[in-house]
């Protein structure tokens, strides 16, 4: 009478190729994003020069973000949480060596 139905999640295939997509690069790239706020306000924080060359790492991140889309997905994750332990290092790093 009463029976337990199982729902099964849709998977996401991608019409073009018919391969499965994975949502891994989509959660590494939300949190190279998030970690853009913290290099821009890095200002506050650091000279001018040390902020140039934190937003020019972080645009390298999103660049290799972007080219292990596909190929790589589980190393964009980790790209997203190596930009947050990079700005962290590289801030307390130098507040360190200025003091």
């Amino acid at each position: 009478m009463f029976s337990r139905r199982r729902r099964i999640r849709p998977v996401a295939i991608d019409p073009a190729t018919g391969q499965r997509i994975s949502p891994l690069p989509f959660v590494g790239l939300v949190l190279l994003t998030s970690s853009f706020f913290l290099y821009a306000a890095a200002g506050m924080l650091a000279p001018w020069w040390a902020v140039v060359v934190l937003l020019l790492t972080w645009l390298a991140m999103l660049v290799q973000a972007f080219r292990w889309w596909t190929t790589h997905p589980r190393r964009v994750v980790g790209l997203g949480v190596a930009s947050f332990v990079w700005w962290f290092a590289a801030v307390i790093g130098g507040g360190v060596l200025i003091w």
